[in-house]
């Protein structure tokens, strides 16, 4: 099983921009699809960004043309690239495996907060 920390969060202003990273530790990570969750309060976890292991990406509308997912499978890193943040973007962002059956359990996430 993988185990993953992600890190690069923090406070910012409604338009700026942040990079998280993932790093995973684990021979078998290039072979899953990697991908960014984020949980705000209240709301269920939701995916926003995936990546296979070819570097074919996929997201969500609400972030479509602001973020953007990367790996590099030489590092066992995954990134998001975040540019134009929203206050709607804040919450607590995860990195995990995607699929029916997760590969990693759950790590501490990183605290995006974007103020108004």
């Amino acid at each position: 099983q993988l185990q993953l920390v992600e890190s690069g969060g923090g406070l910012v202003q409604a338009g700026w921009s942040l990079r998280l990273s993932c790093a995973a530790s684990g021979s078998t990570f290039s072979f899953y699809v990697m991908g960014w969750y984020r949980q705000a309060p209240g709301k269920q976890r939701e995916l926003v960004a995936a990546i296979t292991s070819g570097g074919s990406t996929n997201y969500a509308d609400s972030v479509k043309g602001r973020f953007t997912i990367s790996r590099d499978n030489a590092k066992n890193t995954v990134y998001l690239q975040m540019n134009s943040l929203k206050p709607e973007d804040t919450a607590v962002y995860y990195c995990n495996t995607v699929g029916a059956t997760l590969k990693a359990s759950w790590g501490q996430g990183t605290q995006v907060t974007v103020s108004s």
